[in-house]
């Protein structure tokens, strides 16, 4: 018997082929795990390197809204039947703030007694513990920004008495500020 024949009479036997099938799976099974493990480890390595220093939870500054106004009025002008255009935008905060991005621990402490009475008190207690990351100039990493939230504009143009021209101009708002046709108001503009 050659080796040929050998491999071929290992591979018909039924056993054999599940056992090489569940080789295969653990092997990469394995290997998902060890993927996984790497990657918790390293998050781990650079949370203990960060100061646990207590730190504003939120920054604060103020928007500086005449761009987007500034911006708008650029574009309308340039819309036909348009003269002269002045925009005014409101939000619904006056400042953008800025969420840092936190280090979270829970945890969960629960405890079981029975008394002489046989009488079971389970007491639970869970512990957050929430802390800023910093950034290695200690200052708190940004997670996300927050724009104050438009709720309005007021548009006043030359041109704007002509149904079709502040059609246009209301359109032109809504599409790039995002908020609704009943909130934006356009006036004719006087001379």
């Amino acid at each position: 018997m050659n080796m040929k024949e050998k491999w071929e009479n290992l591979f018909k036997n039924k056993k054999t082929e599940n056992l090489i099938f569940f080789l295969v799976v653990l092997i990469v099974t394995l290997i998902i795990l060890n993927q996984i493990l790497k990657e918790d480890s390293s998050k781990k390595d650079t949370t203990n390197n960060i100061s646990n220093t207590a730190v504003l939870a939120s920054s604060e500054e103020k928007v500086n809204n005449t761009n987007l106004s500034k911006d708008l009025e650029e574009i309308l002008k340039k819309i036909e039947g348009v003269g002269n255009v002045s925009v005014l935008i409101t939000y619904s905060e006056s400042e953008i703030t800025k969420v840092p991005m936190y280090n979270e621990n829970n945890s969960q402490n629960s405890t079981e007694e029975t008394d002489e009475t046989g009488t079971n008190k389970k007491t639970t207690s869970d512990t957050i513990q929430k802390e800023v990351v910093l950034g290695a100039d200690q200052n708190p990493v940004i997670q996300t920004i927050e724009n104050p939230k438009i709720e309005g504009a007021i548009v006043t143009a030359e041109g704007a008495s002509n149904i079709e021209v502040k059609s246009n101009i209301v359109a032109a708002v809504e599409a790039a500020t995002g908020i609704a046709t009943h909130k934006i108001q356009v006036f004719e503009m006087k001379k």
